[in-house]
């Protein structure tokens, strides 16, 4: 298998506009992102933005970027149109989707993906998650569970369905982490179907993969990454960057 690992990353986010290049640790954070994945070493990382300024700010870092159409509607669309550019010639065969937001995103989650493409011959699609931080969890429409077939070590299972809604009963819950990798061919598939009923009703594009009969599997990591939405999750991601750097 031969990776490739793409960040789509562009400045018009509702929440938090041009967040992208917001300064975290002395850096941009897609600048952040970049090195994370770098770190991981699962193949060449290459930013997928859908604007100059993003390209700027990660080649002056000494990174690869790519400026795709800024009226993309997705970041998928995002990386497919990055990865047609970069690799005319197909000869990466699986596609490591990274967010753009998640800038102390570890090493080993990332590798996950990768290993568990590597390892599932009936994996198209390889993503993560990570057991609930509390009760509240359960309820809340922002976390986006997992609902898993697991295997019999606990650490890696085939996902049935995921969720906004409440989950009842006994049991763990987990905590969906959009980090996605793809085979090659499965990410092309996916992107050129419209969006799915399911899709559309949990607004979750994860389910578009499961209405087409693509086969996800997932890797469980002891936590999920600080994942930067909001000016309140900015100010508490450079709290923690000045944490680390004491």
């Amino acid at each position: 298998m031969n990776p490739i690992v793409l960040i789509p990353a562009r400045l018009a986010a509702r929440r938090l506009p041009d967040k992208p290049l917001a300064e975290i640790g002395g850096a941009p954070m897609i600048v952040q992102v970049w090195r994370r994945a770098m770190e991981a070493g699962v193949g060449p990382v290459a930013v997928a933005a859908g604007d100059a300024a993003i390209v700027e700010a990660v080649r002056a870092a000494g990174g690869q970027a790519v400026l795709t159409d800024p009226l993309l509607p997705s970041g998928s669309d995002r990386i497919v149109q990055a990865l047609e550019r970069l690799d005319p010639s197909g000869a990466h065969d699986a596609v490591i989707n990274l967010q753009g937001d998640m800038p102390f995103v570890g090493p080993e989650i990332l590798r996950a993906c990768a290993q568990l493409l590597a390892r599932e011959p009936a994996c198209d699609i390889a993503t993560v998650v990570a057991p609930e931080t509390g009760p509240a969890d359960r309820s809340s429409p922002d976390v986006v569970k997992a609902i898993l077939a697991l295997a019999a070590d606990g650490l890696s299972g085939r996902a049935l369905y995921f969720t906004r809604s409440t989950l009842w009963g006994e049991g763990p819950v987990w905590r969906h982490i959009g980090i996605y990798g793809y085979r090659r061919e499965a990410l092309l598939r996916f992107n050129a179907a419209p969006p799915s009923p399911l899709e559309r009703r949990e607004n979750l594009e994860q389910l578009r993969a499961l209405e087409l009969g693509l086969t996800l599997w997932v890797a469980v990591v002891g936590a999920a990454p600080i994942s930067v939405d909001t000016p309140a999750d900015l100010a508490a991601a450079r709290a923690y960057a000045r944490e680390r750097s004491r």
